[in-house]
This record gives structure tokens, C-alpha cells and sequence, in this order.
């Protein structure tokens, strides 16, 4: 295993935290949804949620295609750099968007977020090429601490601009954040192989692949119940992570200043979730932790249904902080456990294209509840559970993603078991 190019790999998750914490999850969500637009009534819900619903629909779009051209054509590289740039760029425009600009506060929130999600498509694809399936579980798990210690550098960043109420000077400070730390990715980790064909006739060849790669899922029967359970379990998530903010300054009346220490706490909560599954998740097994870690994402929420102080809702975020390394961890895991060698890019295309459409349907079921409630937010992250429980359902028909067992054969290699074996 190349320890720096791992090193290098997981200050790439240190980078792109920066724009999860302080645009995805707390202060650009929280400005654009009650200052830009205003919240009131659940206005700001519903636009937040246009957010990220489109932006998400672009990348489901585009990943599994783009996957399939960064395989054939060899271009991994520059489209992670490239997609990279995309969202640091509009990361620091951001600064420009004042209260009432609903149009370029939008446009920026959907670029920003198509570069940072498409780009984590190539960084996921490099997981098989640094570690053996025996370490996969770990290293993954080390990518989500080190990405939560990332989120936790740029909200201290972001807290004295906070404070002023100088909120272009947050936006700015995590453009440069996210841009400095992606840097050792870019000089060292490996050139994947060269491409058989130009981008041309990968472009080309592209559709054709998307047909075929789904048809390969179709007929594997645990890649596909995955898939179609992390399809929903993953829009739990990400909505949950979308809208926590909001939720806390409209419903419990968080200051923007209380939101960051809230944050931070959330943060270093995930890290240690993340490192404790980290050796479970490859001694137990993948399907085992996320099983785990979405029973309690179901309590969570319809414990959120019931909050009432916000001394409730911090015990409650710290909660969450723990499931939510676990789950995204072990499910990256999981599905490297599943994937065909030679598919990595390919098959994590599609990884995302579940993930990022059913992210389409969360954020417009809490957005359009709470605006047709007139603004009560909590029927909508209640209707979230629903997410959690489906997937939970689902994942229990797959019997892949058991633990690594060591060979019989007298190698001693190390080799995936069924889940249960």
C-alpha cells in the first residue's frame, strides 16, 4: 500500500469538506434559504431544495457516462482537477450573492455543488488502486475522519466572518481551503491506466456503455439490491445533512453563530464514527455496519419529529454526527467489495448516479412539505424516515459485503467472505 499516495488521497477529503460544511450543510444553506430568499413561509425551504434537487439530477445525468469515458479514454485525472475547479471557482463567487439575488445565489449553489459531487465520482474510483480489499474498509474510513477534521478547519475558518456578519469572507475562506488542500491529490496520486481510445470515440462509445453497465448490475443480483437500497438510504441522508441547518435556525432559532460550534461538535462526532467503524467495517463486514448505522438514522429522525430545546437538538446532532461517517464509509467500502476489477470508475458512476437522483425526490418532499405547511418543518424530516426504513428493508435481501476471512489455501491472503459466513 502507497502510503502517500493514501496520504494524499484523504487530504483531498480534508479539501472538499470545506465546501460540504460551510456551503452544502450550515452557512451558505442557512444565508441563501432566510436571507436571499427568506423562510417565513417555507419559501426558502422550497428553493434550497430546487438546489439541490437540480444540481443533483445533473450529476446522475452525467456520472455514469463520465465514468465511463474517464475508464476508456484514460482521462480520470483531469476531469477530478477539472470538476474540482468548477465548484472552488463558485465556492468563491458566492461572496457576491446579497439578499434578494434567488437567481445568482441558485445558479452558483448548482454549479458548485455538480463540481464537488462529479468530482468525488474520479476520487472514489481511486480507492481499489491504493489499498487491498483487505484495508479498503479502513482506508475509506480514514478518508471520512480526515474529511470531518477538514470540516471542522474551515467552520473555525468561517466563525470570525460569522461573527461580523461578513459572510462573503466564510465563502471565500473555504474557496481557499478547498483549493489549497486538493493540491497534493492532484501532483501524487497515480496516473490511472491509458485509455484505449481518444475522448472522441470514448464520447462515442459512451451511451452504449451506460446501457451495457446497467444491464452487468442487472445481473448481479447483490450489486443491484445494493444499489437500489443505497438509492434510498442515501437520500435520507443527504437531505438530512441539506436541510439540519436550516431546521435548526427556522424551527429552534439558532443563531448562524450557534450553528458553528453545533457543527463542529457534529464534525468531531463523525471523525469518531468513522474511525470506530473504520476495523469493523472490514471484520464484520460493510452490510452489517450500514444496517446498523440506518436503524439509528431512522430514530434519529423521528426523534427530530419531537425536539423541542435546543439542548435536545445537540444531543441529537451528535447522535447523527456518529451514523454519518459509518454509513457513507461502509457503503463506499461495500461497494468496492461488490464491484467486478476493471469496473471501479465505471460501476462508482453509477455509486453516484443512485446516490445523486435519489437526492433529487428528498430535498423536493421536506422543501414542498414545509411550504405547503407554511413553513413547519417537521412533518417534512419526518416523511424522511421513510427514506431510511425502505433501504433498511431492501439491504436485508443482499448477501454480499461479509467480512474479509483469511484464505484456507495456506497464502494467506485475505479474501471476502459472504455476509454470515
Amino acid at each position: 500500500m502507497n502510503v502517500r499516495a493514501v496520504v494524499a488521497w484523504a487530504l483531498y477529503d480534508f479539501a472538499n469538506s470545506a465546501f460540504a460544511a460551510v456551503i452544502f450543510a450550515t452557512i451558505y444553506a442557512t444565508y441563501y434559504a432566510m436571507a436571499v430568499v427568506g423562510n417565513a413561509d417555507g419559501a426558502g425551504d422550497l428553493w434550497w431544495g430546487r438546489v439541490i434537487s437540480l444540481s443533483m439530477g445533473l450529476v446522475a445525468v452525467s456520472s455514469p457516462f463520465l465514468g465511463g469515458v474517464a475508464d476508456r479514454a484514460g482521462i480520470r485525472r483531469p476531469l477530478f482537477v477539472g470538476f474540482t475547479v468548477m465548484a472552488v471557482i463558485a465556492t468563491a463567487l458566492m461572496a457576491t450573492v446579497q439578499p434578494g439575488m434567488l437567481a445568482w445565489g441558485f445558479v452558483l449553489g448548482v454549479i458548485g455543488n455538480v463540481g464537488y459531487e462529479s468530482a468525488l465520482v474520479y476520487y472514489n474510483a481511486y480507492l481499489p488502486d491504493l489499498a487491498p480489499s483487505s484495508h479498503q474498509g479502513r482506508v475509506s474510513g480514514w478518508g471520512f475522519a480526515v474529511g470531518y477534521a477538514g470540516s471542522i478547519v474551515a467552520l473555525l475558518a468561517a466563525l470570525p466572518f460569522v461573527q461580523a456578519k461578513a459572510y462573503a469572507g466564510a465563502f471565500l475562506a473555504a474557496a481557499v481551503l478547498y483549493a489549497f488542500f486538493s493540491l497534493p491529490a492532484f501532483i501524487i496520486l497515480p496516473q490511472p491506466p491509458g485509455g484505449r481510445l481518444s475522448v472522441l470515440e470514448a464520447a462515442r462509445a459512451g451511451g452504449a456503455e451506460v446501457v451495457s453497465t446497467a444491464r452487468k448490475i442487472l445481473a448481479l443480483p447483490d450489486l443491484r439490491r445494493f444499489l437500489g437500497a443505497y438509492f434510498l438510504y442515501e437520500d435520507g441522508v443527504n437531505t438530512v445533512v441539506a436541510f439540519s441547518a436550516i431546521f435548526a435556525a427556522q424551527t429552534l432559532r439558532f443563531s448562524m453563530e450557534r450553528l458553528i460550534p453545533l457543527y463542529i461538535v457534529v464534525q468531531v462526532s463523525a471523525l469518531l464514527g468513522a474511525l470506530a467503524w473504520a476495523w469493523p467495517t472490514d471484520h464484520l463486514g460493510p452490510r452489517r455496519v450500514v444496517i446498523i448505522t440506518l436503524v439509528q438514522w431512522s430514530a434519529i429522525v423521528v426523534a427530530a419529529y419531537f425536539v423541542q430545546t435546543q439542548t435536545q437538538f445537540w444531543v441529537l446532532a451528535v447522535m447523527a454526527g456518529t451514523g454519518l461517517g459509518a454509513v457513507q464509509a461502509a457503503s463506499r467500502a461495500f461497494l468496492v467489495r461488490l464491484a467486478p476489477k476493471g469496473m471501479e470508475a465505471e460501476l462508482f458512476g453509477f455509486y453516484s448516479l443512485c446516490g445523486k437522483s435519489s437526492a433529487v425526490i428528498g430535498p423536493l418532499v421536506l422543501g414542498g412539505i414545509s411550504h405547503a405547511a407554511g413553513g413547519n418543518q417537521r412533518a417534512g424530516i419526518l416523511a424522511i424516515g421513510a427514506f431510511f426504513i425502505v433501504g433498511l428493508l431492501l439491504l436485508g435481501r443482499v448477501k454480499g459485503g461479509g467480512p474479509v476471512a483469511r484464505s484456507t489455501t495456506g497464502s494467506g491472503a485475505l479474501t471476502p467472505t459472504p455476509d454470515g459466513a
